[in-house]
């Protein structure tokens, strides 16, 4: 390759990357609906407190949404994960694919990292399709975070039923049932 080659190669690259990178923030911007809550100063500067659910309250959102699929005949698994998005429970409906376990964290993980409906990103990628190449994520509808004061603290994914419309109706009920 000569120079000139190896010059025009190198820019196309940093552009692609580039503009890749702005798609990817610029995307993941959600709209402004209310601020979110910052964490909390304790009283030593080097620390901040945070809210999470507990694990009853994780199994109780979890047992939520199982149940509304079951209402349904669906078979579903579904997983709620904390505000980093390490998994707090996760329950496998009886004859749940095989496939729904993994799926259903992976929704939950995609509600919680940009506090929004996974159907709701779903619709982004046509705008920035790179965004499904982010690592642990999945952009289909049955994923619902859960918020405290507009932040997120947790999300309910669910996996399993014939449409991500019918995943999320069920995932939005695992969130519902924390208001009870």
């Amino acid at each position: 390759m000569n120079t000139r080659t190896r010059v025009l190669t190198g820019a196309a690259l940093a552009v692609a990357i580039g503009a890749g990178t702005f798609g990817a923030v610029s995307a993941s911007a959600a709209p402004a609906a209310k601020p979110a809550a910052a964490a909390k100063k304790s009283d030593n500067d080097n620390f901040t407190t945070s809210t999470h659910l507990t694990v009853d309250a994780a199994t109780k959102a979890a047992q939520a949404a199982l149940k509304a699929a079951q209402k349904e005949n669906q078979r579903v698994t579904v997983a709620v994960v904390d505000r980093n998005g390490n998994t707090i429970v996760t329950l496998r409906g009886d004859g749940a694919g095989p496939q729904s376990f993994e799926s259903a964290q992976r929704k939950a993980y995609t509600a919680v990292s940009w506090n929004a409906p996974t159907s709701v990103l779903a619709g982004r990628l046509a705008q920035t399709p790179n965004l499904k190449d982010i690592p642990g994520t999945l952009f289909l509808g049955g994923g619902a975070p859960v918020q405290l004061n507009g932040a997120p603290i947790a999300a309910v994914g669910v996996a399993g039923a014939p449409s991500g419309d019918l995943d999320e109706k069920y995932a939005k009920a695992g969130v519902e049932s924390l208001n009870d």
